[in-house]
């Protein structure tokens, strides 16, 4: 696909050693050659050393030339390597814009990729996901979907979805053939195989977005049982004021840590108690809220019970085991001061509170609604794959098969492609 010229500069912005500035599409290589000293024969995938022109200056760099389709775009594209002062690369990119570029919108590069068969939707946001990322696991899991893992998943149970479709049209096409028994038991084992595969993704979409925002954990239990001690502990740094004062913690205290490169969004909240002290109420419904909210709960557990909600993981703490035996079962007992049990704790933490179990899982809300809406349709060929007319339960079949290319892009509609696109920096 030939188009307009596009330009912008691709790193970020600001001093650095080196500044690149990209250009893409119908006359990248013209545009090299009238900006880069070098004058002999580009060829593709070199880097070749000279001036580059800034209209009225002059920077020493490089040149790099990539001839379409192999490039990121799929179009010719260039890029100028040049210092990385913020003036430099801002007048390298006017120069380019003077010479017929046109200054590119958010992710158009990486949209012309995708429009260019270089890569899928899903991939597409994997390279948002990987820019954007604020832990090692949320990289690992952008660069799967960048490398199309979600894809290759997606279009492998299309491709179940195709045959249970090329039977169906089989027996329609023929029905003195008698093939309806053998098509619909065929049709039904397809159907149950699908079923459990989107099964197995959204169970992984819990996963997902814990990659995204981070696991958050809710430190909770009575006033002075050790919480802000094992917050600064997991920490590594006093931000919780520490105090042998019960109710020392009159609102929630926040912190994030890396566990196995997967972030944890630590939330130090007030004890849990009566208390006619009005501020103290107040971080006492702030605690119940983070409670209520957090993907994961830390409970330092002394005398009594606290209820917490049912669905959320809780790991129950036996703290300040240098200073006093714990009493009753813990899933761990630590020190926050000598830091025994800690790293015990931590691997709780991950087991508890990520357990991930899939290199394939849905990052995206757009991903889970997706395969939820070819779950349910699957689900609903299954149940009239016995009895019903063949015509009834196709639709059905078709629906999963286009809600699924959806992950791909290959259904997607022209306003999500644009959404997804919209939240790109510029010259990526």
């Amino acid at each position: 696909m030939t188009q307009d010229l596009i330009a912008a500069i691709a790193t970020a912005e600001g001093r650095g050693g080196v500044a690149i500035v990209r250009a893409s599409g119908t006359g990248a290589l013209e545009l090299a050659r009238n900006m880069f000293s070098h004058k002999g024969e580009y060829l593709p995938n070199m880097l070749y050393a000279g001036e580059i022109d800034g209209g009225s200056f002059r920077d020493y760099g490089m040149c790099v030339y990539f001839r379409a389709p192999k490039s990121y775009t799929g179009e010719d594209t260039v890029e100028f390597h040049c210092h990385g002062g913020r003036e430099i690369a801002r007048g390298i990119l006017r120069r380019a814009l003077d010479l017929g570029a046109r200054m590119a919108e958010r992710g158009e590069f990486t949209k012309r990729a995708y429009l260019n068969g270089k890569l899928s939707l899903s991939a597409a946001e994997g390279v948002a996901d990987m820019i954007d990322a604020e832990s090692e696991a949320q990289v690992r899991a952008g660069y799967s979907l960048y490398t199309e893992k979600l894809t290759d998943e997606g279009k492998r149970l299309q491709g179940i979805l195709l045959e249970c479709l090329a039977g169906i049209d089989a027996d329609l096409d023929y029905p003195e053939e008698d093939l309806s028994a053998d098509t619909r038991m065929q049709t039904k084992e397809r159907l149950e195989q699908v079923q459990s595969a989107l099964a197995a993704l959204l169970k992984q979409y819990r996963a997902g977005k814990k990659l995204k925002s981070g696991v958050s954990v809710a430190l909770c239990g009575n006033p002075n049982a050790g919480k802000s001690s094992l917050f600064n502990a997991l920490l590594g740094s006093d931000r919780a004021i520490v105090s042998a004062t019960a109710g020392t913690t009159r609102d929630v205290v926040e912190g994030a840590i890396e566990i196995n490169g997967v972030l944890f969004r630590l939330i130090d909240t007030a004890g849990l108690r009566e208390s006619q002290d009005e501020i103290e109420r107040e971080g006492i419904r702030r605690a119940e809220r983070a409670i209520e909210s957090a993907d994961l709960i830390l409970y330092l557990k002394e005398e009594g019970e606290i209820t917490f909600p049912a669905a959320t993981p809780v790991i129950t703490v036996g703290a300040k085991c240098d200073l006093e035996p714990k009493r009753g079962e813990c899933d761990v007992v630590l020190s926050a001061r000598t830091g025994e049990g800690i790293d015990e704790l931590k691997a709780l933490m991950f087991e508890r509170g990520y357990g991930r179990e899939s290199d394939v899982c849905l990052l995206e809300e757009r991903h889970y609604r997706s395969v939820r809406e070819s779950y349910e349709a699957v689900g609903s060929a299954l149940a009239a794959v016995q009895d019903a007319p063949v015509e009834l339960y196709a639709e059905d079949v078709k629906h999963a098969w286009v809600a699924l290319g959806a992950l791909s892009g290959e259904t997607a509609s022209e306003a999500v492609v644009n959404e997804i696109f919209e939240k790109f920096c510029v010259g990526k």
